[in-house]
């Protein structure tokens, strides 16, 4: 995420403003406590700030130095901001199992007043009837092992278009963004699975789209940084207002339009679908209006409910499967070692007439590993938030009610008590028997998807379309980086300052045809 120089005096300005104000506040209204309580174990704090001097604008690896200094659960506080940081899979395991019912609630969404729909999002919804409802219909319908089989042919036609392009680029020893590419194509695999439409179908379509999602993941930094000043966040809300504003109109206009696209073609019965009918061709769309419009469902939605949840998707779904992707390609052609064993894997399992398929991926063990080892080293939410609902205690230790909570997925992923060198790309540690239980959320040394009733329901979309998709590069496209070390030169590792796990700058590549899938 970007800043530019006045975005910087007003976080300066507000961070100062904040911090006096915690002191005057905490100086006037601190009570004694007559019953101290037991707080997990702090590093060493200043006065004031507490320990926001071993923040650094990475904030995931600020959390791991933390973490591999002090232990796997810290008590912290940012000015007057406390936090409990757990980065441990036992800790983990506490609060996603056996205190899953108290840890559910995700901390309070900084986007009030309607701004990018508020609170009405199924990822930051509080934990009652309407998140219930919402996962379940996820379940059930939604991210359901049966619509995701429904949809395989929408991402193989995507990704088949995504081959010709680089093909195309090849025969014309053309350099490539492949980020560019790869975002592009979860972008469309989303949208049509979403409400039948390829948003990247024209080019002032596609940019309207990704850049809405951009401007959408710079505002939940900046609004997160607000809802952090105390006192003083209604200015920083109203600071950045009008630009959220914009990024929740433009939200606003594309679905209603949408909604009211599928309701008309619905009552005209244009493509056979239905709200009172089952039909095998319905999108994620009909199925929420069908839901909206049934006056004995368990739980009434709002249409402002309906369109958060759809901006979840469209965040959550986009960047976060195109960014992991991105990462695994960055990998891929860092070890060209294992770019040849995936290949030489698909080509026992597949051969060399046809493009895999996504009923090949079971027996594709090695290509699996891969995925896993990339979300394991680059998860692109590398710290999970909860909040504690009620007083407990963890490891003997007193967990204060509403406390937010940060799992730090990626310490647990590079601990060296865990992972024998932790920091190597290693897809082979996911062939040994222990860690391929791993996807059924079983093993908390591995939770790039979060755990417990809140983790993520598109973790099997998420799989499918990355598998599928880094199948099918390795199987048909060798990638070269040109960089000053010319032909072969590795990919930069880097990371951007992001609210994600997000690479800093985008992988240029010039591809060559290693199978022609569509001349065979």
């Amino acid at each position: 995420m970007e800043l530019v120089s006045s975005d910087i005096q007003f976080y300066f300005l507000c961070s100062l403003l904040s911090l006096f104000s915690a002191f005057i506040v905490r100086s006037i209204f601190k009570k004694p406590s007559s019953t101290p309580l037991r707080l997990p174990p702090s590093p060493p704090s200043l006065p004031i700030i507490g320990h926001l001097h071993y923040l650094r604008p990475l904030l995931h690896k600020s959390f791991h130095h933390l973490s591999s200094n002090y232990g796997p659960l810290l008590y912290l506080r940012f000015g007057s901001y406390p936090c409990l940081l757990v980065s441990s899979p036992s800790m983990a395991e506490a609060i996603f199992k056996t205190h899953d019912a108290n840890f559910a609630a995700r901390p309070v969404s900084p986007f009030d007043d309607g701004l990018l729909f508020g609170n009405s999002g199924f990822v930051t919804a509080p934990y009652g009837n309407y998140w219930r409802f919402m996962k379940k219909l996820c379940i059930t319908e939604l991210l359901s092992p049966r619509q995701i089989e429904r949809s395989h042919t929408v991402r193989h036609q995507e990704i088949t278009k995504f081959l010709r392009q680089l093909i195309q680029s090849a025969d014309k020893t053309e350099v490539v963004d492949v980020s560019a590419l790869l975002t592009k194509l979860t972008n469309n695999n989303i949208c049509r699975m979403v409400m039948s439409t390829r948003c990247s179908e024209q080019d002032d379509e596609a940019e309207k789209i990704r850049n809405v999602v951009k401007k959408s993941f710079a505002m939940v930094g900046k609004m997160c940084l607000a809802d952090s000043l105390g006192p003083f966040k209604k200015f920083g809300f109203w600071f950045f207002s009008k630009e959220a504003k914009e990024v929740n109109t433009t939200y606003d206009e594309l679905l209603e339009k949408l909604l009211k696209e599928h309701e008309e073609k619905a009552r005209n019965n244009i493509i056979g679908v239905k709200f009172d009918t089952e039909d095998n061709n319905k999108d994620l769309m009909d199925i929420l209006l069908k839901a909206y419009h049934d006056e004995n469902a368990e739980f009434q939605i709002t249409r402002a409910q309906m369109k958060a949840f759809f901006v979840d998707l469209f965040l959550g779904g986009t960047g976060t499967s195109a960014e992991t992707m991105q990462w695994a390609i960055a990998e891929l052609i860092n070890h060209p070692k294992i770019y040849k064993i995936a290949r030489d894997e698909i080509e026992s399992v597949v051969g060399t007439s046809r493009l895999v398929e996504e009923t090949d991926i079971p027996n594709l063990k090695y290509v699996q590993a891969i995925v896993k080892e990339t979300l394991r080293l680059h998860p692109n939410a590398p710290f999970i938030p909860r909040v504690c609902h009620e007083d407990c205690k963890i490891n003997g230790f007193d967990i204060p009610r509403n406390i937010p909570v940060a799992v730090n997925v990626y310490s647990i992923g590079r601990d060296p008590t865990l992972w024998e060198n932790p920091n190597e790309f290693c897809p082979e540690r996911f062939l040994v028997p222990s860690k391929t239980e791993t996807n059924k959320g079983q093993n908390f040394d591995f939770i790039p998807f979060g755990g417990g009733r809140r983790a993520c329901p598109g973790k099997n979309l998420a799989y499918a379309m990355m598998n599928i998709t880094i199948a099918s590069i390795i199987q048909c496209i060798d990638l070269k980086v040109i960089g000053e070390g010319g032909n072969g030169a590795k990919v930069g590792m880097e990371e951007a300052i992001s609210v994600s796990l997000t690479m800093a700058s985008p992988i240029r590549c010039l591809p060559s045809v290693y199978f022609n899938t569509f001349d065979a």
